[in-house]
């Protein structure tokens, strides 16, 4: 097929019953560029030679040198199936797990997906992670089983066990898309016996035979639901077997068509039975059941894979000349005469194969056949692109909802609202963009320039003139080789020098320029070049734009006083060819593109519509959380704004990467893995801020916590209760070194009272650890809290604020969540008086209210609806004076704890007792301003920036502004009392922590390894040095690959994987994905206390302590006091030239 022409392309376009939106997706090294290559081979735009060597849609230098791809990059192919023509969308996406970000961004814009499986690996870690992807954004997936060559060559299987090992793969590729299919028909009928039970409020009894009923109604939803686009099966025509490297593919279908002409049975007949435990009776002439049992060939084996397997045997192994020319005639292949004198056999095999059973053809016609046009979109993917955050379809505006039926026509009218969806920005060079690329002259200007050249030097000739001399003087726009360099028509010389002095500076910001495209796709509508349209942000509220808004009223007339809607205009429109891009003057819906000039409007991801009853598409899933962090400083510091601003474009042109500002003025960058890091930095150096740059080492992120007093000692001695009291002792010894003990005071049992300097105020705190349980549901809940902390501030403000009825329920059954996991008598009546989370005000710690005789309103007040909600709000005033400044000393102890200053997590503070002296009622004026700065910063705050100590210094500034004005009256010569409070807080905090038992917790990395037999020892090696933990390991069926699962400490992942693949000599590979984060067991202020610990460690006690390593190294690079000796047990010295 020759190379399609933009026109037919753009003709295409028009017709959205035959475009197809897909990506590649699959685990890393699975060939999803290379099956890319064969499939752009077919179109022209490659040589089909070069197709899996090129790897065409691999742009980046550093994509072709790792070998792996790293950003999604889509191109529009061409296929004509018979009489139709269709256009193809197809999106390349990476495998690696660093950057399955890309992944969620291509998925979004797509409709189908082909899904890879290596034929010797297996389903790989990635594979499921990439089919929950496309399950969620409701995409169907179409299977392709590649590297089937490996088989043969490799795995040396003959055509009977290959057929054995496929039928493996497929049931595991079946079972990850069924277990996904049945969780959602189980989520389903719980949602519907839910509604049955509100509606009905039926008795007991009755609920009880319902549950009783589940088994069987679970069993007819599974009946009842639809899966016959689910499973992957051969016969079902959605299952390609392949080797893209060899150039060829197959699906049952070509072999049914060609058997049914040879063998005069149906082409239907031959459909249904050639995948299963069908055979030939040779001597009946019939296809017969039950293979297997007989012990016959089944007819995949004899019919299929013994074809190719002799294909391989006389071109690969044998290099039988005689019966390759037997085998081409038979195919009726012809092949050219360089191919077969060929020294690599390989080269003669891709010539065959590409004739006989080309790779393309075989996946475009599954793709055009199986997969859904943009008109086949389903209901159930529109309302949940459109029911963003916790808001139900139902709930919003009557002109949105009739949206939903645009969406399913697809409409590319005059009259239908534009709607577009850009799931990510990427940043091309200004230079490769159409409109600056250099046009080929025409015969008629090239001869023109020719004879103006020959008339010049004929000019100079006669003159007699050096042709330097008159070249300077001569009119400029004859030397300019291309058409942009338009510079006056005859200005004389100094006026010639001054203009290119002028024009010099721009050409170098032009040079540094990168333009920015978004990666979108139409889902109604016609865009077209220059046309205006809103961006609606994340938080945009369809209800109150329609409100705000005039009627009819379009992006032209735009209004600004409109929260979260701006205007923008679609500066140019191109077609995404890979590396190249093709400028349009318009698109109609269903189409992919890239859309210039929304750089200003557009950080990363965006839902533009020139509709505003249009509500923001759902945010994307994003599988991997970013968790590296390092700070970057320019080498000199005089270039800092540009790293600034390279740090701006890379933060915009990267899904996943964060860009944060610290208190401490370092810049740090988040990433989600070592690959992904070294990516970004080489962005950062070599395009956003073009300058030298040094990043520290990763900044590891760790958590502080407590834990229950340890039973045993380090050498597994019971403990006796005078050591306890010993180590209360100590620590209250160290803590009343640098304060006068008549402001604090500990008690045996862990409670520390503190006194705020001018004797008004008293607070006495206990810290109780959290149960693992309670800590991992607050961490998981903290955007439901953070909507929790919004809407008490609200109604503690006397405003109201409309809550959904899904959000409302969501809060119940965390409220009911945590009253199941803390029973027992300490936590009795706990979750009422939970005075607030932190840090942030959305954290896994939490402050208690266990203050005799103060009731303040609940943290749950907005679950009482109605006239409840009413009183809770008349109620808000009974909160004490200065209440809101324990909660701000509460969540600046959380932020950062005394151990490291790191954030504290899974700790209780209960306070026990807050007294303070009678004072000003200017007072309750200060608190009341404090609310409001903690509720702008709660409202403000990033919620990403999770890792690391964030901005105290603001919030601090914050406060003191809104004291200045009462401090007249009420502040002493310590300051403030409202800040005196916060601070002795603060400090009580920190004490009833040191009390306790601390630890350190690390992030852990949970880690899969596929390791062949033979270095299974290396791998748990360097498992072992790092101190990872191995969970559990099996071995493929079929292979002598084992798959290794285990957890490794983030701040021991650098360097693993390139150790392991040393160690290994490259045949293991591991895939590293943040999983959670684990209690360090070891105490890292241990020191040996009794005689079996002094037996044991001895005096210096110097095996190394773990926990004790980490927190030193925070401290250091935060720059706090780290307790070292430098020469410690020093003993004399003696070299060997002084032994002579």
């Amino acid at each position: 097929m020759g190379h399609t022409s933009l026109d037919k392309i753009i003709a295409l376009q028009k017709n959205p019953a035959n475009i197809r939106n897909l990506c590649i997706l699959a685990h890393v090294d699975h060939g999803k560029t290379t099956l890319a290559d064969c499939l752009v081979a077919s179109n022209g735009i490659i040589s089909s030679r070069l197709a899996g060597k090129l790897r065409y849609l691999d742009s980046r230098e550093d994509e072709q040198m790792r070998g792996i791809t790293m950003k999604s990059s889509a191109i529009s192919l061409f296929y004509s199936n018979g009489d139709q023509e269709y256009l193809l969308n197809l999106i390349d996406s990476p495998g690696h797990v660093d950057f399955s970000s890309e992944v969620s961004t291509a998925v979004r814009l797509c409709d189908g997906a082909i899904v890879i499986v290596d034929a010797v690996e297996g389903v790989c870690p990635q594979t499921q992670v990439v089919l929950r992807q496309a399950w969620l954004e409701n995409i169907r997936p179409v299977l392709v089983i590649n590297k089937m060559d490996r088989l043969i060559t490799e795995l040396k299987l003959t055509s009977q066990e290959a057929y054995t090992h496929l039928q493996k793969i497929l049931e595991q590729v079946n079972a990850v898309t069924g277990t996904l299919f049945t969780s959602k028909v189980l989520e389903e009928r719980a949602e519907k016996e839910k509604k049955e039970k509100e509606e009905e409020k039926e008795k007991e009894k009755d609920s009880e035979t319902l549950s009783g009923d589940q088994v069987y109604d679970w069993s007819t939803g599974l009946e009842e639901a639809d899966d016959s686009q689910l499973y992957f099966s051969p016969d079902q025509g959605n299952v390609v077997f392949a080797s893209a490297i060899d150039g060829w593919g197959f699906s049952i279908q070509q072999f049914a068509h060609i058997y049914s002409q040879r063998m005069g049975i149906r082409a239907e007949v031959l459909l249904k039975t050639l995948w299963g435990d069908f055979y030939l009776n040779a001597k009946a002439k019939k296809i017969m059941r039950g293979a297997q049992a007989k012990g016959k060939k089944p007819l995949f084996v004899q019919l299929v894979l013994d074809n190719i397997w002799s294909l391989y045997e006389a071109v690969v192994t044998k290099r039988d000349k005689e019966k390759v020319e037997k085998v081409m005639t038979s195919l009726g292949v012809k092949v050219m005469a360089r191919d077969s004198r060929h020294s690599d056999p390989k080269v003669l095999l891709s010539a065959i194969c590409s004739q006989w059973l080309p790779v393309s053809r075989a996946v475009l016609a599954m793709v055009c056949e199986k997969l859904p046009s943009p008109l086949d979109m389903s209901s159930e993917r529109v309302e949940k692109l459109m029911s963003v955050g916790a808001r139900r379809f139902d709930s919003l505006p009557e002109q949105t909802q009739e949206l939903k039926r645009v969406f399913l026509q697809c409409s590319s009218e005059e009259n239908a609202p534009v709607i577009i969806f850009v799931s990510k920005m990427f940043a091309v060079d200004t230079k490769t963009l159409p409109q600056n690329r250099q046009r080929l002259l025409t015969q008629e200007e090239i001869a023109q320039r020719r004879d103006l050249a020959r008339q010049r030097h004929a000019d100079r000739m006669a003159a007699g003139q050096p042709a330097e001399t008159a070249e300077s003087h001569k009119d400029p726009t004859c030397l300019g080789s291309t058409p942009q360099e338009g510079l006056p028509a005859g200005p004389s010389t100094a006026k010639t020098d001054s203009l290119t002095v002028k024009e010099s500076k721009p050409e170098e910001e032009q040079e540094q320029k990168e333009t920015f495209i978004a990666f979108a796709r139409v889902y109604s509508g016609v865009v077209k070049k220059g046309q205006k349209v809103f961006v609606l942000g994340p938080k945009y509220d369809p209800a109150q734009g329609l409100n705000m808004l005039p009627e009819d009223c379009s992006p032209s007339d735009c209004a600004s006083e409109v929260p979260h809607l701006s205007c923008c205009s679609t500066e140019s429109i191109y077609l995404l060819m890979g590396r190249e891009l093709e400028e349009l003057e318009e698109v109609p819906s269903g189409n992919v593109l890239g859309i210039g000039g929304l750089e200003e409007c557009v950080l990363k991801s965006a839902t533009l519509s020139t509709s505003p009853a249009c509500p923001p598409f759902t945010p994307l899933n994003f599988e991997a959380s970013p968790i590296v962090r390092v700070a970057v400083e320019p080498k000199h510091p005089s270039e800092m704004p540009k790293l600034v601003r390279g740090m701006r474009l890379l933060n915009q042109a990267d899904p996943c990467a964060e860009v944060l500002i610290q208190e401490t003025g370092e810049h740090v960058l988040v990433t989600a893995g070592e690959v992904h890091l070294q990516r970004c930095l080489d962005d950062l150096r070599y395009r956003f801020a073009k300058i030298e740059i040094s990043a520290s080492k990763p900044i590891i992120p760790f958590r502080e916590t407590v834990v229950r007093p340890p039973k045993v000692d380090m050498v597994n001695e019971e403990m006796g209760k005078q050591q306890k009291v010993a180590i209360i002792h100590q620590v209250k010894e160290e803590a009343s070194q640098g304060r006068s003990s008549d402001t604090l005071h500990m008690d045996p049992s862990g409670l520390v009272t503190l006194t705020t300097p001018n004797r008004l105020a008293t607070v006495s705190v206990q810290a109780i650890p959290l149960p693992q349980e309670v800590t991992n549901l607050l961490e998981s809940s903290s955007e439901l809290i953070r909507t929790l902390e919004q809407v008490n501030m609200s109604l503690r403000e006397g405003r109201s604020l409309e809550v959904s009825l899904r959000t409302l329920e969501a809060i119940s059954a965390l409220k009911t969540q945590l009253e199941s996991l803390l029973q027992g008598r300490k936590w009795r009546n706990t979750v009422e008086r939970i005075w607030a989370f932190g840090p942030r005000r959305y954290g896994p710690n939490i402050l208690l209210n266990s203050v005799e005789g103060y009731q303040r309103p609940s943290v749950w007040q907005c679950l009482s609806r109605g006239d409840k909600a009413a009183e809770a709000g008349a109620q808000a005033p009974a909160l004490r004076d200065f209440d809101n400044s324990i909660v701000s000393g509460f969540q600046l102890a959380t932020l950062s704890g005394p151990m490291c200053e790191e954030p504290l997590m899974g700790v209780c503070f209960s306070i026990v007792r807050w007294d303070i002296q009678s004072l000003a009622p200017l007072q309750h004026q200060d608190s009341l301003e404090e609310d409001l700065i903690s509720h702008e910063a709660l409202t403000h705050s990033n919620v990403s920036g999770g890792s690391e100590t964030s901005p105290q210094t603001d919030t601090a500034v914050g406060l003191n502004q809104a004291r200045r004005r009462p401090e007249a009256t009420s502040t002493d010569c310590y300051g403030p009392v409202s800040g005196q409070l916060i601070a002795a807080m603060k400090e009580a905090c920190r004490h009833a922590f040191q009390v306790q038992p601390q630890r350190l917790m690390a992030a852990m990395y949970t880690c899969e390894i596929m390791a062949t037999a033979e270095v299974l020892g290396r791998v748990y090696g360097v498992l072992g040095k790092r101190e990872g933990r191995v969970l559990h390991e099996e071995m493929k069926e079929g292979t002598d690959v084992f798959i290794i699962k285990a957890v490794l400490p983030v701040a021991e992942s650098f360097g693993f994987a390139d150790e392991i693949r040393k160690r290994t000599s490259g045949l293991a590979s591991p895939q590293l994905i943040f999983s959670h984060w684990e209690v360090i067991s070891s105490d890292p202020y241990w020191v040996p206390t009794t005689e079996e610990e002094y037996l044991h460690f001895g005096e210096k006690a110097d095996s190394a302590n773990q926990a004790l390593k980490y927190m030193n190294a925070v401290r250091r690079r935060k720059g706090l006091y780290v307790e070292e000796k430098i020469v410690e047990h020093a003993e004399k010295q003696r070299t060997l030239g002084k032994n002579k």
